[in-house]
């Protein structure tokens, strides 16, 4: 395993529009606190991980201010229209300490269950790999859709994964392909979606399915069920 302290990047930026309501997603209630909070607790309490950049949007009024958690310095800058602007203003904003070689971990705020025990298998695995990404394969039927949602065709699922986070590459690399990405005009929607239009194939690295993206406001119910489950 790495034994250098990684830093890492959560974009939160973004308005969360599925869920409604005026107040983005990240800072709506969950088990008592907002949403990004846990996940910022769950990622500062890894041993693995140095400190956090948070990328928020202009003029959030619900950025509740840490400097720090767990005794892990919290740092803010602002992010951009698209998820992968945001990403890469992350990644340039990291202290001067975090080398271009270093690899950075970035992870969705609004997946407060994250396993330990999988962010240090995502750092034991994709180190030697040169980065990877947490996932799990596709278990389920998969079925494409026409205009009016009937199901054309049944998919294969053969070698078909889900993709979580946190993804995990070198700082350099990774701001090279993203602003690849944005300059080709190409809406990424991933961090592995930018590696990969470079030619890298990153390691996918299986983790629990209750890593979950809290999207809708159903998922906040069963969030809340996972938190003390997903330790």
């Amino acid at each position: 395993m790495s034994m250098v302290p990684l830093w890492c990047v959560v974009p939160a930026a973004g308005r969360g529009a599925r869920v409604g309501g005026d107040v983005p997603k990240q800072y709506l209630p969950l088990a008592g606190q907002p949403l990004i909070l846990h996940t910022l607790q769950r990622l500062s309490a890894h041993p693995s991980i140095a400190g956090l950049m948070i990328v928020l949007g202009a003029g959030d009024p619900h950025w509740p201010g840490l400097d720090q958690l767990n005794g892990k310095p919290v740092l803010t800058t602002l992010g951009g229209a698209e998820r992968c602007d945001s990403v890469l203003a992350g990644l340039r904003a990291l202290p001067a300490s975090v080398t271009d070689d270093a690899f950075v971990l970035v992870h969705d705020a609004a997946r407060p269950c994250v396993r330990r025990a999988d962010i240090s298998r995502l750092i034991e695995l994709a180190v030697p790999a040169g980065g990877g990404l947490l996932g799990a394969p596709l278990r389920d039927t998969l079925k494409r859709a026409d205009a009016d949602g009937r199901s054309q065709v049944t998919e294969p699922r053969d070698q078909r994964w889900r993709a979580f986070t946190p993804q995990m590459f070198r700082r350099a690399e990774l701001s090279a392909a993203l602003l690849s990405a944005s300059q080709a005009g190409v809406t990424v929607s991933d961090e592995a979606m930018a590696m990969e239009r470079t030619g890298f194939a990153p390691l996918l690295v299986e983790g629990a399915e209750d890593n979950l993206k809290v999207t809708t406001a159903a998922d906040f119910a069963l969030a809340e069920f996972l938190l003390p489950r997903t330790v």
